[in-house]
């Protein structure tokens, strides 16, 4: 199975074809103001519009688990929020919104930052030399973008987006 940063996957099943979408949305976020959306801030943008979201269904959607979220009012209400064409969430036209395509390469920086963040807490054991390797890998990718590195430092507002208790 090949799958590339587009969110197109050979075998993908659809509720996984839609949470890659899902959550690349969400990584352009984090990319465009440093911090991830919460739950929270999605769920009251919706309710505005009169949808209702829950946390579960919410989990359910990014993980790609579940069944297949196929509600044509919560996809465009969620496009709307990511401010991208209802077709990208809804149906197959898995087309990349130009916003995103252009974010990408910070997403990937910013992937690779938190990578970077999360080796240097845990890898205390490893050799000095191979510590500095990863860190120059790694800092060659985040230099493209330096916010990068600032947003994956940061920890999220709402770290109440685990799993539910309950299916």
């Amino acid at each position: 199975m090949r799958i590339d940063e587009t969110g197109h996957g050979e075998g993908l099943s659809p509720q996984a074809q839609l949470a890659r979408r899902l959550n690349l949305l969400l990584d352009v976020v984090v990319a465009e103001r440093g911090k991830p959306v919460t739950f929270r801030e999605v769920q009251a943008d919706l309710a505005v519009k009169g949808i209702k979201l829950s946390r579960a269904r919410w989990f359910y959607m990014k993980e790609g688990t579940g069944r297949l979220v196929s509600d044509p009012v919560l996809l465009a209400g969620l496009c709307d929020i990511f401010k991208v064409d209802p077709s990208y969430l809804i149906g197959d036209d898995a087309t990349l919104p130009e916003r995103i395509d252009s974010q990408l390469e910070f997403v990937k920086s910013l992937r690779a930052a938190r990578v970077k963040t999360f080796a240097a807490r845990t890898l205390g054991d490893v050799s000095p030399e191979t510590l500095q390797a990863i860190s120059e890998y790694l800092n060659e990718d985040i230099g493209r973008h330096p916010a990068a590195e600032r947003a994956a430092a940061s920890p999220p507002e709402d770290s109440q987006d685990e799993p539910p208790a309950t299916p």
